[in-house]
């Protein structure tokens, strides 16, 4: 061994800027890439953003939705924010004259409900808070439970659905007599022992939860909605017979335009600096294109051979979801996971089903099928366990280990704590909280 030099030929990438603001670029979704560039707008003075002609989309939109039925467009289910639940009730009070120590414990009470009608603190931190007297704090409070809608205020469920049950002039007696002093056993179901106790059938047990069904756990999400947004998706596929059309849609983003005229006026400055500043945002505009061109055509071809491998999903709805992986994809498109991984992210796409996320057509989890050795993905588990259950006797409701044995005989095969997890997703309770007593 002896040092010395030798020539080598090797290939390997180099992470330029422009390509790691390629990368970045194709992993925004459209908010993202609407402020990238307009970012990239105020950088470059010959960058000029178009906004789209809202007009055209609007007509656009109408043509197409008058061959369908009519549907609410999605804005139209933003929500306003602005009006709480705590605002609701303060106007109820400006018809009562209350005296100043009690106007300010209304503030710091309402200050303290939450978005469900709920008030999360107890009475004598709120005294203590204060530095009232907690009968004066009690005092307002009561007040308040009085105030629509009916159960705000109160502080646990049991308190909200008793007052309710209370102002119901059809209520059951069962119900209220349930929900003042056996709400814990009434809420696990250990309904025998309870209708012992009260010396009642257990189908009297039923009615009186048939009622307490009916009634509002949230009385206060009414007033806010502000989770509820707009998904604007990226793709659009429609069904045309046997064909399924696939769709970018890119009308609504602002339109980049390479500013010629002002151009052609700097590039005639003879000062070198300005020369090359002028060299630099052509290239940079020119990057820019050609970095959107690929973002779209990647988008299109890992749309469309999502469509491809999910065709079942197109034509017998979410049930039908395959096993698919982005290793999958990756390869018959001659392009790296990473690359389907930043396509997928924060991409919607619109389909006769709904909206759904681009990630949603790669469900996580497979199970062996027993009659053809193909794979079957969670998502179809879990459709037909919701299937299973929605159609059993409430009388006598499926155990997880017979729906185990269900999906067996159907080719899935499945663990009963494998069902039992799916189930707890689906926020199905277990088949002795489903029994009904009739």
């Amino acid at each position: 061994m002896k040092p010395g030099l030798w020539q080598q030929q090797s290939m390997k990438l180099a992470m330029t800027q422009e390509l790691t603001q390629a990368i970045a670029l194709l992993q925004y979704s459209a908010q993202e890439l609407a402020e990238f560039l307009e970012v990239k707008a105020v950088e470059n003075p010959f960058i000029q953003l178009k906004e789209p002609d809202l007009k055209a989309l609007y007509k656009k939109e109408r043509i197409q939705s008058s061959q369908k039925p009519a549907q609410k467009s999605g804005i139209e289910h933003i929500a306003d924010d602005s009006y709480t639940i705590a605002d609701y009730v303060k106007t109820q009070f400006q018809l009562i004259d209350l005296p100043d120590t009690d106007k300010r414990i209304l503030v710091f009470l309402l200050d303290n409900m939450d978005e469900n009608g709920y008030i999360a603190i107890s009475q004598k931190e709120a005294a203590r808070l204060l530095n009232e007297k907690e009968q004066a704090v009690r005092s307002v409070m009561e007040q308040i439970k009085q105030m629509e809608p009916a159960g705000i205020g109160a502080q646990n469920l049991q308190e909200c659905l008793l007052l309710q049950a209370e102002r119901c002039l059809d209520a059951p007696f069962l119900a209220e007599l349930i929900l003042r002093n056996h709400f814990t056993a009434f809420a696990n179901k250990t309904w025998k022992p309870l209708a012992k106790a009260l010396s009642v059938e257990l189908k009297e047990i039923q009615q009186a939860a048939d009622f307490i069904k009916t009634l509002n756990p949230k009385p206060g999400a009414l007033f806010h909605q502000s989770s509820s947004s707009y998904v604007r998706p990226d793709l659009s596929v429609t069904l045309s017979g046997d064909v399924i059309d696939v769709h970018l849609l890119d009308d609504d983003l602002p339109k980049v335009v390479f500013e010629k005229e002002y151009f052609n006026e700097m590039a005639s400055y003879a000062d070198k600096e300005v020369k090359q500043f002028v060299r630099e945002k052509e290239k940079d505009y020119q990057w820019l294109m050609r970095s959107l061109e690929q973002r779209q055509q990647t988008i299109q071809r890992v749309g469309l051979k999502i469509v491809e491998k999910q065709r079942r999903f197109f034509f017998e709805g979410p049930g039908s979801l395959q096993s698919l992986t982005m290793k999958e994809v990756a390869d018959e498109l001659s392009i790296h996971e990473s690359t389907v991984s930043r396509t997928v992210r924060g991409k919607y796409m619109q389909t006769p089903y709904g909206t759904y996320e681009l990630k949603a057509f790669f469900p996580s989890g497979m199970t062996a099928s027993q009659e053809n050795g193909e794979g079957a993905s969670s998502s179809q588990i879990k459709v037909r366990i919701q299937e299973l259950v929605s159609g059993e006797d409430k009388r006598k409701p499926l155990s997880d280990q017979v729906i185990c044995s269900a999906l067996l005989e159907e080719g899935l095969v499945v663990s009963r704590r494998t069902v039992a997890k799916y189930r707890e997703q689906l926020n199905i309770p277990s088949s002795s909280k489903r029994k009904r007593y009739e």
